[in-house]
């Protein structure tokens, strides 16, 4: 049996490889072709240019599959995570987030002053198949709908204030409200809905900045001072009060002084009063009591009873009877009678008693 040249074997060896790399290439290719995958976080849409029904169809493709693919079909994938846009210069923070980074807003505000805007938008893809439809595939919808959208709707809701009005929190939320309002109602048209649109920090131009700094130092001043004049004013309300409290209490204290002098000299008129009237009763009793007496011997055997008042009077008092009546009887009057009744010499008697 002849030999087979060793050339010729590698050459068929050679040419096998060659073969098998091809098929291996095909079923590569075909297989990447043929099928896509879908991720969890991803809804699928499917395109197709070739295989009837023509165009993007309108059944949506749930992720976490792998689907294979028909000639001229497109899978086009849409993500159902939440989405975030920052409008901001500082991009290191905010790629960290994987998130879109824009350029800053740039608000010209009805003063004629700029405002630069940091602003984050948080939305979500609710109809794929309008996205598709509207905004195309991939992440063109971030291009030709969320980025225009928000930027317009920032610039004509905030650009109605003016520059002073971004230190206001209330005025400022409210137009930041709005703004949220009208970019959500043209977004749902093209299937995105806008969760938040968060003003995050704002700048002003710096002489500018310098320049509403010192007013509103001045504002804060000028409110200071109209608190410390209203504070004064109170202060005077509070001590008028104070003293029309004092005066009025001084009066009714007074008052009630006089009142009760009035009520004390009443009750000592009336004590009086009263002492006189009883003291005018005691008098007419015993006016009363002397003239029954007066009467009482005046009446019948009243000689008897002023003879025991007058024994009564000359109770102790020695007594001599001498008859008064006759040749004998004593004349009371008759001084002299009376010395010689009693053994008195006449001489003595005058030189006693002085005729």
């Amino acid at each position: 049996m002849a030999q087979v040249p060793a050339t010729v074997v590698d050459g068929a060896n050679v040419t096998r490889l060659i073969w098998l790399g091809v098929v291996v290439a095909a079923c590569g290719f075909a297989y990447s072709s043929c099928t896509t995958y879908v991720a969890p976080n991803e809804v699928g849409i499917l395109e197709s240019r070739l295989v009837g029904p023509t165009g993007i169809r309108e059944k949506m493709y749930p992720g976490g599959r792998l689907y294979f693919l028909m000639i001229g079909q497109t899978m086009h994938r849409f993500p159902t995570d939440l989405q975030v846009l920052e409008l901001t210069s500082y991009r290191d923070e905010s790629n960290a987030r994987n998130a879109r980074v824009e350029a800053p807003v740039e608000v010209n505000t009805s003063d004629g002053s700029k405002v630069v805007l940091d602003v984050t938008v948080l939305y979500r893809i609710e109809d794929p198949f309008s996205v598709m439809q509207q905004a195309g595939p991939g992440r063109l919808f971030e291009s030709t709908a969320v980025i225009p959208k928000t930027i317009a709707a920032l610039k004509k809701n905030l650009g109605e204030m003016v520059a002073e009005d971004f230190y206001n929190v209330k005025v400022r939320s409210q137009r930041a409200e709005k703004a949220l309002a009208q970019v959500h109602t043209e977004l749902k048209e093209k299937g995105i809905a806008v969760d938040h649109v968060l003003l995050r920090q704002y700048y002003y131009n710096h002489d500018y900045q310098q320049q509403i700094e010192e007013k509103k130092v001045q504002d804060q001043l000028k409110f200071t001072r109209a608190s410390e004049a209203e504070a004064a004013k109170e202060l005077a309300k509070k001590q008028e009060i104070e003293a029309t409290g004092r005066a009025k209490v001084e009066i009714e204290t007074q008052r009630g002084n006089a009142e009760v002098t009035k009520i004390q000299a009443e009750a000592d008129a009336y004590r009086r009063k009263r002492v006189a009237d009883a003291d005018l009763l005691v008098q007419l009793a015993n006016a009363q009591g002397a003239e029954l007496e007066n009467r009482a011997y005046q009446g019948g055997g009243s000689e008897n009873l002023v003879g025991m008042k007058m024994a009564e009077v000359l109770a102790g008092v020695e007594t001599v009877l001498v008859p008064s009546g006759g040749k004998g009887g004593m004349n009371p009057l008759d001084l002299n009678q009376a010395l010689r009744l009693f053994d008195v010499a006449p001489e003595t008697a005058s030189q006693g008693v002085k005729p």
